[in-house]
């Protein structure tokens, strides 16, 4: 693929694409990034306002309260993890760095609740340094859509991107899939009559003629296939082999055993009379 053209066209198409996450510096930019976690960007937009204006650096936020955050953030899910690293990497950035974040990926990385895309992102907006590419859902399944790589991780997928595009693009081409992902590309019903890549694209053909590209089917088989064969073997041993009803069957055992014992009781004797076993005897 001319991954120049490809560039290019789709610049052309989306030239608003940056990042989405409001921030005014490169701390708030780190928070942001933690919060957007499996959260929407305009969630994430709605709720940094309040959080700034209330903890606008990392010495704030270092004193700031675990249920104060947690209050703040809630809307965001996962809010009581988010809170806690939002915490712990304030906190670090105060005692390690000064009160700055860290301009390297080695650094960045010794934060809590910072992985490469997270450090990717502060690095590639905050501190205009390329030192990797963001990889997103968006990014992943678009770069498998296009071939420009069959990694199943995001790492791999990095690397891929890292040895194909030059090292000048890497930042905004982050940017780009991920403004196709949301307006074009979606992850199911991708609108490729109206895609400014599709001539270029090998998935094109394959959505375009109402199937599934066989990389896409082969990425997507697995959890399909491994979760149906033990339903249903489940499903058949139930109805080969029910489960039996324990607790009656043993309140029947004791009643029975309850009854053999008074059946077996000696017979009391009566007044006057040698005890029941003299009586048997004769």
């Amino acid at each position: 693929m001319d991954v120049r053209l490809l560039i290019s066209r789709l610049r052309e198409a989306y030239p608003d694409a940056a990042c989405a996450l409001e921030h005014e510096n490169p701390f708030q930019l780190l928070v942001a990034t933690i919060l957007s976690a499996q959260c929407t960007d305009a969630r994430v937009n709605m709720v940094t306002p309040g959080l700034f204006a209330r903890f606008p650096d990392a010495a704030a936020m270092s004193r700031a309260s675990q249920g104060e955050l947690e209050e703040i953030i809630r809307s965001t899910g996962f809010y009581r993890n988010k809170a806690k690293a939002i915490r712990a990497a304030s906190e670090r950035i105060m005692e390690t760095f000064g009160g700055t974040v860290p301009r390297s990926m080695e650094e960045l990385l010794t934060l809590a609740g910072v992985a490469r895309k997270t450090a990717n992102v502060v690095l590639g907006v905050g501190y205009g340094l390329s030192e990797g590419v963001v990889v997103d859902t968006h990014v992943q399944r678009i770069s498998r859509r296009l071939g420009l790589s069959r990694g199943k991780t995001p790492e791999q997928v990095e690397r891929d991107l890292m040895a194909l595009l030059p090292q000048e693009d890497w930042i905004d081409f982050a940017h780009l899939l991920i403004f196709h992902g949301r307006r074009t590309c979606a992850a199911r019903g991708p609108i490729c009559a109206d895609c400014p890549v599709v001539d270029l694209c090998p998935s094109g053909p394959y959505f375009l003629g109402g199937q599934t590209p066989p990389w896409e089917r082969r990425a997507r088989a697995p959890k399909g296939k491994a979760a149906a064969p033990r339903r249903t073997a489940a499903a058949a041993s139930k109805k080969k082999h029910p489960a039996k009803k324990k607790g009656p069957a043993k309140r029947n055992v004791a009643a029975r055993r309850k009854g053999s014992a008074k059946r077996k009781s000696p017979v009391a004797a009566k007044p006057g009379r040698g005890p029941a076993r003299g009586r048997r005897a004769r």
